[in-house]
């Protein structure tokens, strides 16, 4: 039986992989995550994914290797994971009471079988005053994700719609993972 690989250090995507019932490992790739945002930022991300993927699978061939990516997008602009206070709290205020896309980019290899895709969702963030975004950043929650918030944590009590895919936005979308796993003799 073939080895499963997340090629992801993502607590979440550890998470969200585990309900999938198959037994894996994690390895995170060491690639440059950068994109170009004069790309399409669907495959851009799908680029990304497929690049973990890719490192992971040229160490460990005889596996299947799961990469994936998400990206918080702004009037089709992309937001990053932000590295301090004023950059998360500008984050905020650009996403707070209105819709945004997350883009989930998604890959899975093996030696006989490359599958590429990714998931789009639209939140809907309430309307945050000054001093409800000055305690989520308090909580230090969003400094690890994309968009500078965390929808499965405190980030979640600021969500009042969403349309798409709940497990994209956390950053596996499970459903796609599952169906397509079962095309590579993992079980």
């Amino acid at each position: 039986m073939k080895t499963l690989i997340l090629a992801s250090q993502s607590p979440r995507r550890k998470e969200l992989l585990e309900r999938c019932g198959i037994p894996f490992e994690t390895m995170p790739a060491d690639i440059n995550e950068s994109i170009d945002t004069d790309q399409q930022l669907e495959k851009e991300i799908e680029r990304l994914s497929y690049e973990k993927a890719k490192h992971i699978f040229s160490l460990r061939p005889d596996a299947v290797v799961i990469g994936s990516d998400t990206i918080v997008a702004v009037d089709g602009k992309p937001l990053g994971k932000p590295h301090d206070r004023q950059t998360a709290e500008h984050m905020l205020k650009s996403i707070q009471g209105r819709s945004h896309h997350v883009i989930t980019g998604l890959a899975i290899l093996s030696a006989k079988r490359t599958y590429m895709t990714h998931e789009t969702a639209e939140v809907t963030f309430a309307s945050m005053d000054e001093a409800e975004i000055a305690r989520y950043i308090d909580t230090g929650e969003c400094f690890d994700k994309a968009g500078a918030y965390g929808i499965q944590g405190y980030g979640g009590r600021y969500i009042s719609q969403i349309h798409g895919d709940y497990y994209a936005i956390m950053g596996l979308p499970l459903h796609l993972v599952y169906e397509e796993l079962k095309n590579y003799s993992l079980y």
